[in-house]
This record gives C-alpha cells, structure tokens and sequence, in this order.
C-alpha cells in the first residue's frame, strides 16, 4: 500500500519538511512537499496526492482555512487531511476536526507515532474506497433485478389471463359436463390463477413501495369490515377450519383513515399464511383492538410457529424458513405486508416460538 501512496506535507518550516520527508520515504510513501498554502493547494489540483500532512500555523493562509478549501474541492474533498501542530489545545484541536481533519499529531512528533497514523489513515481511505465501489457495484446489481423483475410480471399478465379467461368459459359453459373430481380441478386450478395473479401484483407493489413510488389512496375506512371481507375470502366451505374475529373495546365503529386495497392485501395475506399452516382442524383468531390512539390487529393459528432467529429473515423479500415442516417460501407476501403498514405510519411484526403457533399483528393511527 504505501509503496503506491503518496502524502503531500505543508509546513512553512523547512526544517520540519526535511524531517518528515525522510522519515515518510524511509517508510516506503511517495512525499511531495510545500512551504505554504497557496502552492499546496495549486499542486494537489495537479496531482492529487493520498493524504495531506497539514501545519496549522502559516503565513497568508493557515490550515484550517486550507483545508476547508480541499473539502470544496470535488477531487480532493474525500482525501484525510491529518494536521502536525505545536498547538495542543483542546479547542485548536476541535477546530481542526471541524474544518474536516481526521487527525491531529501535536509537536514534538515521534517518527513511530507519525507513520502509524499516517499509514493507518490511507488504510482506513482505501477500505472507504472499495466499500464505496462495493455499494454502487450492489446498487446496480438491485435496479438489474428490479428491472428483471418488472419484464417478468409484465410478460406474466398476458398469459395469466388467457389461462383465466378459459378457466372462466369452462366453468361458464361446460361445468354441468364435469364429474366432481373435475369440478374439484378447475376450482384448484381457479384458486392457483388467482394466487399467482396475487403473487405478480405484489411484486409490483413491493418494488412501488421500496421505491416510494406507490401513491395511497387514504380515506376513513371501518376496519372490522375490511376485516371481515378478507376473512371471507378466505375462508373454504369445504375446510374444517375457521376464522373467529374477536372485536376488543369497540372497534367495530371505529374508522382508520387507510387505502382499502393496500390493508385489505395485508389482511389476506396474513389470514392466508395462518390457514395454509393451521392444523386441519384448527382456529384462526383475528383479533382488533384499540386503545390510545392506535388500532392493534392480530392474527394468531396455531401451527408449527417460527423459531425467532427465523422471525427477522420472514418479512425481506424472497425470505425462507429453512426448516422442517415450518413455515418455508414466504416469497413476497410478508415484505409486502411490512412496507405496506409501514408506508400507513404503523408497525408489524410476529410473536412466535417454534412448535407453539405464530401471532402476527400491525398497528395503525387511528387518526
């Protein structure tokens, strides 16, 4: 590393160039050297070094007034300025922090003392560096796969309602035609159309609400009702299980100002992943209560539960369980559910231990 580094050193004091110079190239970096300001400054432009050594006390201009104008500089703002000064005040050493320093060696300086921070300082530069690269390298690598993902869903639709459209006629024209094994089909084979329609929306919906993209439509909204639309949707007449909502300190009159649709999703989402892994004969609890100023929604099962090192990695997008009969490709649905209460100002999250069921809940302003 130092062999490629260079350290521009400004001191006023010749002496104290010579010294430094020695001691830096000895070490193996690359010196150049200025007696003031001004020619520092007019050779960093030409050749911007790795760090700057900076006296504090010169004539016309000081180091402080220096280095403010390197971090007005779009070349040379990244680059550490360490200051070498006889002043060892406190305050002349905040101002030197203040100004954009990343150091400060008092005088009499020890040579050691020097090239460790000098060296630890293009270290920390260069790891700055390459972390930066590594962000955008990620950045680009996101709005690939966003991109990626929006030519999936857009080459999704048509096909998804052809199937659907047919699906439609059978039941239209020919499902008088059909046995009961292939009335049973075509309901799967609706239920699987609908799903997967749901599944390409919220990618969409995701990628809107990460993006900050999506515009809400807010307006008073009875919460118990939507909650009891979701339910039915849910629910099958051909299943032993069932949904029971249970309504605490009235909040079958109370309204949220929501978007419908938006919370409407979240509610089946999270109704459909208590049904999918509920036992066959099992009770799902849709609990709403409010209280000081917040609406509070639960939604408890009582299937395998999800161990919590687990319960962080369930709400990114494409997060699995990877265990067992757990809960396993979670997919989109509860990164959608979190983005979705979050951009109404709530909170959601899940109290769960494996083998003991799952309580997922979100709360909302109620004004």
């Amino acid at each position: 590393m130092n062999e490629k580094s260079s350290v521009l050193i400004v001191d006023d004091v010749p002496e104290n160039l010579q010294l430094l110079s020695v001691m830096l190239k000895q070490t193996g970096f690359l010196v150049r050297s200025a007696t003031s300001a001004r020619r520092a400054l007019a050779a960093a432009q030409q050749a911007a070094p790795s760090l700057f050594l900076l006296d504090i006390c010169m004539p016309e201009m000081d180091g402080l007034e220096m280095c403010q104008q390197l971090k007005a500089i779009d070349a040379l703002k990244d680059i550490p300025v360490i200051f070498i000064s006889a002043l060892n005040e406190t305050g002349e050493k905040i101002k030197a922090f203040q100004a954009g320093g990343v150091d400060y060696i008092t005088k009499p300086f020890q040579e050691r003392e020097v090239v460790a921070r000098v060296t630890a300082h293009l270290e920390l530069h260069r790891q700055k560096i390459e972390l930066e690269a590594v962000n955008r390298r990620l950045k680009e690598l996101e709005s690939l796969r966003d991109n990626l993902i929006h030519m999936i869903v857009h080459d999704m639709n048509g096909p998804l309602m052809v199937v659907n459209g047919h699906l439609e006629m059978i039941r239209k024209f020919d499902v008088a035609a059909l046995s009961q094994e292939g009335s049973h089909s075509l309901d799967e084979a609706q239920g699987g159309t609908r799903r997967l329609a749901r599944m390409v929306s919220e990618m969409l919906l995701v990628s809107k609400l990460e993006a900050g993209k999506l515009v809400s439509d807010f307006k008073p909204c009875n919460l118990s009702a939507l909650a009891c639309k979701a339910a039915a949707d849910i629910c099958s007449a051909s299943s032993p299980k069932q949904i029971k909502i249970n309504l605490v300190s009235h909040p079958e009159n109370v309204t949220v100002p929501l978007d419908a649709e938006l919370i409407e999703r979240v509610l089946q989402n999270l109704l459909g992943n208590a049904w999918k892994f509920s036992p066959e004969r099992g009770t799902i609890n849709l609990t709403i209560a409010a209280a000081e100023g917040r609406v509070r929604v639960e939604v408890s099962d009582a299937g395998p539960g999800i161990a919590p090192e687990f319960q962080e990695m369930i709400f990114e997008r494409f997060g699995q369980v990877a265990s067992g009969k757990s809960r396993q490709g979670t997919g989109l649905g509860l990164a959608f559910c979190k983005l979705a209460v979050e951009a109404h100002g709530g909170s959601l999250g899940v109290n769960s231990q494996a083998g003991q069921g799952s309580t997922f809940w979100f709360t909302l302003k109620l004004n």
